[in-house]
């Protein structure tokens, strides 16, 4: 299993490039983080370089104040943070977010052409 993610830059309609992200699994009172990546010249995260995602429920949370800042913006939302559930363990995932200064919106599916590891 595994989860691609791409940001876009909504104002400007292209990708977001050099968002750092956080990625966490739930824990029974808290979260564990899994990984930190930075989206790449696509607004990507292709690789978390995590062994294997399980089932589980998971959150991204995205430094949306930090790309804006070095655009020279101030912004509403400082951190976007995405909860999500990933199962069941035959397919990978999508996510995808489209960041602007005074909103975001989210998309969360299957990615069926992709391979699965494991």
């Amino acid at each position: 299993m595994q989860v691609f993610v791409q940001a876009l830059d909504g104002m400007y309609g292209k990708p977001a490039v050099g968002v750092a992200a956080r990625l966490a699994r739930a824990d029974i009172d808290s979260w564990t983080t899994v990984a930190e990546a930075e989206t790449n010249q696509d607004g990507c995260i292709e690789d978390w370089n995590v062994g294997h995602f399980g089932r589980g429920v998971y959150r991204i949370v995205f430094d949306s104040d930090g790309y804006f800042a070095r655009l020279g913006m101030t912004i509403a939302y400082p951190e976007v943070v995405v909860v999500f559930r990933m199962e069941p363990e035959t397919h990978s995932f999508q996510l995808q977010i489209t960041l602007a200064p005074y909103s975001y919106s989210t998309y969360f599916g299957t990615v069926d052409d992709r391979p699965v590891d494991g």
